[in-house]
């Protein structure tokens, strides 16, 4: 997919953002969230995106796609280098390489804004999202067993990493 357009999310790209993050809760495989956000919650989310912990979104002929953003990992200053990363594809255009796009864009803002790695964290059983991960140069650290539930029952969340410099 040659013509999507990666560019710095804006207010006006909160619905879509809002869809594509709550198709990733309902589908249940990127998330441990549970509950369907609004509007409101989505807008505090992007207007918590400040300085350093930016938001991107992928266009395809004027439509949002796909999302990305790097996140506070720890408050604590120890961690100032160190982002977590967030990524989600509208359903339709998963595993046609938007997520790549996405990720290659994001980690040089993130390089921009000094952070040396990032971390995400994703469901052992998210086959796309590793590979994509892994395609990209981020490898397992660990996995946390019974981290969350899904659908009442106990899953296990998978540590990934890349280091930047």
């Amino acid at each position: 997919m040659s013509d999507i357009l990666i560019r710095a999310a804006s207010l006006s790209d909160i619905d879509d953002i809002l869809s594509i993050y709550n198709e990733g809760i309902v589908d249940r495989i990127a998330t441990l969230e549970t509950t369907i956000k609004d509007e409101q919650y989505m807008l505090d989310w992007l207007n918590k995106h400040t300085d350093r912990f930016k938001v991107i979104v992928a266009v395809l002929e004027g439509k949002v796609v796909g999302w990305a953003s790097l996140n506070q990992y720890n408050s604590r200053q120890a961690y100032d280098g160190v982002a977590d990363l967030s990524i989600y594809i509208k359903r339709e255009f998963r595993g046609e390489g938007i997520g790549g796009k996405l990720l290659v864009s994001i980690e040089g803002l993130a390089k921009e804004n000094d952070f040396h790695k990032i971390v995400l964290f994703t469901f052992p059983f998210n086959g796309l999202g590793q590979s994509l991960y892994k395609k990209q140069g981020f490898r397992v650290v660990g996995v946390f067993q019974n981290q969350g539930k899904l659908n009442g029952k106990f899953v296990d969340v998978m540590a990934m990493e890349k280091l930047l410099f």
